[in-house]
C-alpha cells in the first residue's frame, strides 16, 4: 500500500486518502475510514479522531497509518472529526502496540485500552459531569457551549446522546473538548478516571499597597475591622516567610472565615488569582551524587558500559545487597547528562516507595513515578511531562512501558525475574520485561536487566551469548551473605496435629534479635488468619459458592473470604453436612502469625505487610518508613516483604512454611522457590554483621534447599536447565496456554476437546491436555486448559498462533460453543 508520511499532508486536489484506525475494542483487525477533504491537513499518524462504528456508536480512535489504496470489498465511512492538534502517541509506540498484539495474541485495540489513560478514550457511552467549581458564569461561551453548559448546570450530568439531541448534531466532540479544556465539565468513566487540570487560588496584595506608606496607612485605618486586620497581618507574614500564599493556607494560618477574606477582596486590598498547579509536587531539578562506587562496583559499571556497546541487552547478576541500585544511579546520571530519558521498571508498585526516595535524593525533579495507584488525572499530567521531555527518568510498574518517551536511551528492568512483570488479566497478557527489550530495539535504546536470582530464560540467553552478563558476587562493604539454617519441622512435636508455626530455634532467635534491638522479618505466603477450617465430626470444609476453593478465615473482620474471586461470607458456625458446631482451623496465615507474635513477644512492636493491611496510595510507604526508622521490631508479611527492600537493621529472617513454597504443581516451582528463598534471605544482614535465615521445612532433602544454603545460583541453573531440557520446557521451547471458560462444565469440556482435535493434526506432538486446572471453577466459570510446548522456530510459532485464531473463530461459529471464552496466554507464568 502507498503509505503517507506525516511530514507531507495530502492536499484536497490529490486522490482520496484512507486511514487505518485503532479503537479500544477487542476487534479481530483494525478498520479503515476515509479522510474527508476538509480534514486532510489535520489527520496525522498518532492523533485521535472521532469515528462512527455501526449505526450510531462513536469512538475516539488512534490513526495508525494513512494510505491511498481504496479497500476493494467495502466503501469506508468518513472520519467525523479530529480531536487533537498534535499526535497523542508517537509512531514507535504504535509499532510496540502492533508487535504486542501479534506476539501476545490479542488485538491492537486491547493494547490501546491498556496503554492510554482513560481521558483519551472517549466513546458514545461517555457521561459528562458538571464541574461545580466553575460556577454559573457562562457569558464567555459560544452558543453551542452555552446550551450544553446550561443543561449541565441544571442536570449535573449528560450522556453524549443527550448532548447530540441538545445541539441537534452528531458532531459534538469539538464542543465537548472545548468545555473540558475550559474545566466546565469532566468526562466520566469513573469520576477519578478523568482529567481536569488542578486549580489553586493564590492570594496577592493589591498593587495599590505595594508601597510601605500606603500599606501602613491602610492598617492604621482598619481598627474597626480587627478580624480583617488579623487576616491581613497573617497574609503579610506568610508572604514574607513562604513567598506565595494560597487561599487555603491563608485561612488555615489565620483562623479567619471565608467572609473575612471576601471582605478584603471586595475592598480591593487582596486579589485572588487562580493558577494551574501540578497534582504531584516535584522537587527542584538537580543532579547530586554523594557516594563513591566501590572498586568492584566501578568495575561492574565499566563492564556494563562495554557490554552495552556490543549488545542491546545486558544482565547485571549481583547478589543481594551488592549495590546494584548505586550502579543504576551512575548509569542514569550519564543518560540524563546526555539529554536522554530513562525508564526504570519495577515489578510491583510496592517497590517504588523506597527506590523513589533514593532517586529523588540524587536527581530531584528529573524523576517521575507512574503506576496504577495514581488517578487518571495524575497519569495525564505525567504523560504530558514525559512527552514534552520535562521528566527524564520514570520509575514505574509494567504500565509505564506505554508512556510517550521521545528520547529514551535506557530501560532498566530491576528484579527482572519477578512474575509480576507478566500481566494476567485482561489482555494484553504481556511480559513487561520482554516487551521492554523489544521496545528498546525499536528505539535503538539499551536494556539493562538486574537481579540476584535471574530468570532461567534470561540466564540462558546470557549463556548463549545473546545477552551480555556482568557478575557482582560480593556484598557492598564486604558484608557476608547470611547463614541459612534449615529447621526440620518433622522433629518438632506437633500440638493437636497443627502445623508448626514457630520452632523453638526460631523463637529463641527472634527473642535474641529483639533483645539486641535488631529487627526481624518473618515470611509466610498466605494472608488471612487460617486458609481453611474443617468440621471436627465429618471433615466438611466451607467453600466458595462461585469457585472450587476453600474459604480463608480473616479474624480482623470475622469473615470468610475467597482469595480467587473476592467474595465475602459470614463466619460459619454450623456444619452444612452434619450440623456439628465444632470446627478446627488448619494451617496459618499472616493474621494468625501476628496474633501469636503479640502473645509471645508482648513488648515488641509488630506490624503486618500484606494486601489486607496495606491499602491506599501511601500505606505501603508509611509502613516501610516506620520499619526503616526502627519503630517496628518484627515485620510479618507475604511476598511484599521479599522484593528488593533494603533495611539496615535486620539480622534475622524466618521462612515459616518452606514446604508451601516447594510444592506447587508448576514446572517453574524450583525456580520460584529458589528465587523466593534467596530474595527473602537477602533482607538479612545487609549492612553490618552477618545475618541469619531460618527455613522451617519438613522435606529437608529437597535439592533447592542445598542451592539456597550455598547461595549458588550457577549450580541451581545447571540443575534446573537439565530438567527443563529433558521435559522440553522454556527456555528450550515457547509455551502457549489456552484456557477455556464457560458457566456449564459439560460445554467447556466438549469445547476443549473439540479444540484439541483440531490442533492434533499439526501440533499433536507439542500438545499437553486438554485437562482441568487445579482450581477448575472461578467466578462460576468452569475451566479447561491445553498447553502447547513449541520449538523455538519463528515461522512455526507464527503459523500456530494464526491457526489458533482461526480455530477460535470456527469454534464460536458453532451454536453450542458460541459463548465459550478462549484465552490464549503466550509465555504463561
Amino acid at each position: 500500500m502507498n503509505e503517507l508520511s506525516n511530514e507531507k499532508p495530502v492536499r484536497n486536489n490529490q486522490p482520496a486518502v484512507f486511514a487505518e484506525i485503532i479503537i479500544p475494542l477487542a476487534l479481530p483487525k483494525n478498520y479503515t475510514w476515509q479522510v474527508p477533504p476538509h480534514l486532510l491537513d489535520r489527520v496525522v499518524t498518532g492523533s485521535r479522531v472521532e469515528v462512527n462504528l455501526g449505526k450510531s456508536k462513536k469512538y475516539a480512535g488512534i490513526v495508525k497509518r494513512l494510505y491511498r489504496q481504496k479497500p476493494a470489498a467495502f466503501a469506508p465511512k468518513c472520519i467525523l472529526n479530529v480531536l487533537d492538534a498534535e499526535p497523542v502517541v508517537f509512531e514507535h509506540q504504535l509499532a510496540l502496540w502492533e508487535w504486542m498484539a501479534e506476539y501476545y495474541m490479542c488485538s491492537e485495540g486491547e493494547v490501546m485500552a491498556a496503554a492510554l489513560p482513560a481521558h483519551f478514550k472517549l466513546s458514545s457511552e461517555t457521561i459528562l459531569l458538571f464541574n461545580e467549581e466553575y460556577g454559573d458564569e457562562f457569558s464567555q461561551l459560544d452558543n453551542d457551549e452555552y446550551i450544553v453548559a446550561e443543561a449541565l448546570h441544571i442536570k449535573k450530568e449528560l450522556k453524549l446522546k443527550e448532548v447530540q439531541q441538545l445541539l441537534d448534531s452528531t458532531h459534538v466532540y469539538p464542543v465537548i473538548k472545548r468545555l473540558i479544556e475550559k474545566k466546565l465539565c469532566f468526562v466520566w468513566e469513573a469520576l477519578v478516571n478523568t482529567y481536569a487540570e488542578k486549580k489553586e487560588t493564590y492570594i496577592l496584595l493589591h498593587n495599590t499597597y505595594s508601597a510601605e506608606a500606603k500599606l501602613e496607612e491602610l492598617m492604621n485605618n482598619m481598627g474597626r475591622a480587627p478580624k480583617q486586620l488579623d487576616l491581613l497581618l497573617a497574609y503579610l507574614h506568610l508572604a514574607k516567610t513562604e513567598g506565595e500564599v494560597t487561599r487555603s493556607g491563608l485561612l488555615k494560618k489565620s483562623g479567619a472565615s471565608d467572609a473575612h477574606l471576601k471582605g478584603l477582596i471586595e475592598k480591593n486590598i487582596l486579589v485572588p488569582e487562580k493558577r494551574t498547579v501540578d497534582r504531584i509536587r516535584y522537587m527542584a531539578r538537580d543532579i547530586k551524587i554523594d557516594f563513591e562506587l566501590s572498586e568492584r562496583q566501578q568495575k561492574a559499571l565499566q563492564e556494563i558500559q562495554e557490554q552495552l556497546q556490543e549488545k542491546q541487552v545486558c544482565l547485571l547478576h549481583g547478589v543481594t545487597a551488592s549495590g546494584k541500585t548505586q550502579i543504576y544511579i551512575r548509569l542514569i546520571e550519564n543518560y540524563i547528562r546526555t539529554g536522554k530519558q530513562v525508564l526504570y521498571l519495577l515489578p510491583e508498585i510496592t517497590l517504588t516507595a523506597q527506590i523513589i526516595r533514593r532517586l529523588q535524593k540524587h536527581f530531584g525533579g528529573y524523576i517521575g513515578i507512574y503506576h496504577s495507584k495514581f488517578s487518571q488525572n495524575e497519569r495525564i499530567e505525567i504523560w504530558n511531562k514525559i512527552k514534552s521531555g520535562e521528566l527524564k527518568v520514570i520509575l514505574g510498574a509494567r504500565s509505564a512501558l506505554f508512556l510517550p518517551f521521545n528520547e529514551l536511551g535506557l530501560i532498566i528492568a530491576d528484579e527482572e525475574h519477578d512474575a509480576s512483570f507478566k500481566q494476567q488479566d485482561p489482555a494484553p497478557r504481556y511480559n513487561a520485561r520482554d516487551s521492554a527489550i523489544y521496545y528498546a530495539g525499536i528505539l535503538g535504546a539499551k536494556a539493562l536487566l538486574g537481579s540476584a536470582t535471574p530468570s532461567v530464560e534470561t540466564y540462558y540467553n546470557c549463556v548463549q551469548n545473546k545477552y551480555g552478563r556482568v557478575e557482582l558476587n560480593e556484598r557492598f562493604g564486604g558484608v557476608q551473605l547470611p547463614v541459612i539454617e534449615v529447621v526440620d519441622t518433622k522433629k518438632i512435636p506437633a500440638v493437636e496435629k497443627q502445623k508448626i508455626i514457630f520452632s523453638p530455634q526460631l523463637k529463641e532467635a527472634i527473642r535474641q534479635s529483639v533483645d539486641e534491638s535488631r529487627q526481624v522479618i518473618l515470611f509466610q505466603n498466605r494472608r488471612g488468619y487460617s486458609p481453611y477450617q474443617v468440621c471436627e465430626t465429618c471433615g466438611w470444609i466451607p467453600q466458595c459458592k462461585q469457585c472450587d476453593v476453600s474459604l480463608t478465615y480473616h479474624k480482623l473482620t470475622n469473615k470468610l473470604i475467597c482469595h480467587y474471586c473476592g467474595t465475602t461470607y459470614p463466619q460459619v458456625n454450623t456444619c452444612m453436612a452434619c450440623g456439628n458446631h465444632q470446627f478446627v482451623r488448619r494451617n496459618f496465615g499472616t493474621e494468625k502469625i501476628e496474633e501469636l507474635l503479640e502473645e509471645e513477644f508482648p513488648k515488641a512492636k509488630i506490624a503486618r505487610m500484606d494486601i489486607d493491611s496495606v491499602k491506599g496510595k501511601q500505606a505501603h510507604d508509611t509502613l516501610i518508613q516506620q520499619f526503616e526508622q526502627r519503630r517496628v521490631d518484627i515485620l510479618v508479611g507475604t511476598q511484599m516483604v521479599v522484593k528488593g527492600l533494603d533495611f539496615d537493621n535486620v539480622n534475622l529472617v524466618g521462612i515459616l512454611d518452606g514446604d508451601s513454597v516447594l510444592n506447587f504443581a508448576d514446572f517453574r516451582v524450583n525456580e520460584r522457590a529458589f528465587q523466593l528463598m534467596e530474595q527473602v534471605s537477602g533482607r538479612a544482614g545487609r549492612k553490618d554483621g552477618r545475618g541469619n535465615v531460618m527455613i522451617q521445612v519438613s522435606n529437608t532433602q529437597h535439592p533447592v534447599l542445598h542451592f539456597v544454603q550455598q547461595h549458588d545460583y550457577a549450580a541451581f541453573f545447571n540443575y534446573e536447565a537439565e530438567a527443563r531440557q529433558r521435559y522440553f520446557y522454556p527456555p528450550f521451547s515457547r509455551i502457549i496456554l489456552l484456557t477455556f471458560r464457560h458457566k456449564r462444565q459439560e460445554i467447556v469440556y466438549a469445547a476443549a476437546h473439540w479444540f484439541a482435535t483440531a490442533l492434533s493434526g499439526l501440533y499433536e506432538k507439542y500438545m499437553v491436555g486438554p485437562a482441568e486446572p487445579v482450581v477448575n471453577r472461578i467466578r462460576n466459570q468452569y475451566l479447561m486448559e491445553i498447553l502447547l510446548k513449541l520449538p523455538k522456530d519463528g515461522t512455526l510459532i507464527r503459523n500456530c498462533k494464526r491457526f489458533i485464531h482461526e480455530q477460535i473463530a470456527l469454534l464460536h461459529q458453532q451454536k453450542d460453543f458460541k459463548s465459550v471464552v478462549v484465552v490464549p496466554d503466550v509465555d504463561t507464568v
